[in-house]
């Protein structure tokens, strides 16, 4: 679709979309807040939905199979057999 557009079209849409962002309700964070180990005390703005993905993200990390894997009698993809070559 962004290919067919003209620099000025893909601009317009550029715009429209900050506009849309801009009107997001935001907070202060340090960076400490969302960082851990970090020295920086710098606040700046994330939208608010930011602490509540944080906040769902870390709740579900228990369950989350990239960061804790996966049982091996549970894995779809474990090879079945091996294969011989004599």
């Amino acid at each position: 679709m962004a290919q067919d557009m003209t620099e000025k079209e893909l601009l317009k849409m550029e715009l429209d979309q900050l506009k849309k962002e801009v009107k997001n309700e935001r907070q202060m964070v340090r960076s400490e807040d969302s960082i851990p180990d970090t020295e920086c005390l710098l606040p700046w703005q994330v939208s608010k939905t930011g602490k509540e993905l944080k906040e769902y993200i870390e709740s579900m990390a228990g369950e989350d199979p990239l960061l804790k894997g996966i049982p091996e009698d549970k894995n779809p993809f474990k090879e079945k057999g091996g294969c011989t070559i004599s």
